[in-house]
């Protein structure tokens, strides 16, 4: 039997030089249609409408309140002449319609416009509205636009601030009076029905109440988050300052006071002075480093001499530290064990605290006596311990607040780690803090 194939069959398919494939044919293993427009086109194209939208609506909100409410107002308006929505206005007593003429279009812009101030002066826009929504059913006009006493209710209901259960008492009555009026002019609705459009309205009165009350209690809320925030940072910035100042003057307090021994030795003398005039430089550093947290833009522009001085890192410091409170001549032993992690995040700086608050405790209230650090790092936290033997002199003690081991404490606790400070047999005092490496700053 004979197979009668075409030449447009796959047996038939040829090669670039003409020459017939063998075996079975070449199939086509799968069609592939080249996209019109590739995703990295379309994601740009969404990026700028994105922006265009973004734009657009900070543009609109920069607008005056009353131009943004004025659209809703001429929608209304423009939908009252229409023939479609001319009959579907709101009809309460039952006075017979009216055709439209030149007393319902003052109505209808009488019940529209006034929606643009509804939110600059609620109450002019809830009187002016109301008294066109009051003619149109007096009159028998029955607009569309008499739809916005609802509106203009809720409206009202929000923005109104002031003397507003006297203006609740005043739209009842003048709804008391309008009833009376329908009643002798219309086909005679019942109480029931004059009470239940009365219910109505309130209904839209208590949902601009209720919003009124949630956007007072969101900007209650914003300000108490405000005054929480500006405390907490006023707190960090008192701290920083303590940490960094503290240290630093009793420092040069206590080198000073020694110079005033050393007149009779000039090199020893001189030695003390320059001690005096180092840390100053490095509290003025300090101080600098402090100010640029606050203020990213401090120092820029100033015509400074050079370029601000590099920050290392805290746990790097320490040992300066150390170097610095010998000088000021406090026996400081130093043991520093393991290697600092690659990130600690602010955990380092709040070991260096501990040691810089435990070291200008040690002059203040131990000076001279023999002190020992030890910092010790591990894969998931850092130690520090600062003992002191307590044996020293306080002559150059310098008063304290005591707001120092209180801030160190807050430090620990909030990255989730242990401190303790407290006297030790013999009249020492120990300062240890176990802080988890890669806190948060």
């Amino acid at each position: 039997m004979m197979e009668q194939r075409s030449a447009g069959s796959p047996e038939h398919w040829t090669d670039g030089a003409g020459h017939r494939e063998s075996g079975a044919g070449h199939r086509p293993t799968e069609l592939r249609l080249r996209p019109l427009v590739n995703r990295a086109r379309l994601d740009g194209i969404r990026h700028r409408l994105d922006s265009t939208r973004k734009r657009l609506g900070g543009v609109w909100y920069r607008l005056d309140v009353v131009v943004r409410d004025l659209p809703f107002g001429l929608l209304l308006l423009i939908g009252s002449f229409l023939p479609a929505l001319r009959s579907n206005g709101t009809v309460i007593g039952g006075v017979p319609d009216r055709p439209h003429d030149a007393v319902a279009v003052v109505v209808i812009l009488l019940e529209t416009l006034p929606l643009a101030v509804r939110r600059r002066w609620p109450a002019l826009s809830l009187a002016l509205v109301s008294g066109g929504f009051a003619v149109d059913q007096l009159l028998g006009y029955h607009t569309f636009a008499a739809t916005a006493m609802g509106v203009v209710l809720v409206s009202t209901g929000s923005h109104l601030e002031r003397h507003r259960r006297s203006f609740v008492a005043g739209l009842t009555v003048a709804y008391v009076a309008l009833s009376v009026g329908l009643s002798h002019l219309g086909t005679g609705e019942t109480t029931t029905e004059f009470t239940t459009f009365y219910m109505a309205l309130g209904l839209a009165w208590g949902a601009g109440s209720w919003l009124r009350t949630t956007r007072q209690a969101e900007a209650e809320r914003r300000k108490r988050v405000a005054v929480e925030t500006r405390n907490a940072e006023r707190t960090r910035i008192a701290r920083e300052l303590h940490d960094v100042v503290t240290h630093h003057v009793t420092a040069m307090v206590v080198q000073a006071e020694a110079a005033r021994y050393l007149t009779a030795a000039p090199e020893r003398l001189e030695q003390s002075l320059s001690a005096v005039s180092d840390t100053g430089r490095r509290a003025i550093t300090d101080l600098r480093h402090l100010l640029d947290l606050l203020n990213p833009d401090h120092g820029t522009g100033n015509g400074g001499d050079g370029a601000a001085e590099p920050r290392t890192p805290a746990v790097g410091r320490v040992l300066t530290l150390v170097e610095q409170t010998r000088r000021a001549g406090q026996p400081v032993e130093f043991t520093e064990e393991g290697a600092p992690p690659e990130s600690t995040g602010s955990s380092d700086l709040v070991a260096y605290r501990v040691v810089q608050e435990a070291l200008t405790n040690a002059l203040k209230y131990a000076h001279g006596s023999r002190t020992s650090v030890t910092v010790r790092h591990g894969e998931r936290e850092i130690t520090v311990e600062v003992s002191t033997d307590g044996t020293g002199s306080r002559a150059a003690a310098v008063g304290g607040s005591g707001r120092g081991l209180a801030g160190l404490r807050e430090r620990v606790d909030m990255l989730g780690g242990d401190f303790s400070a407290g006297a030790v047999a013999g009249g020492g005092f120990v300062v240890r803090a176990r802080i988890p490496a890669g806190g948060r700053s």
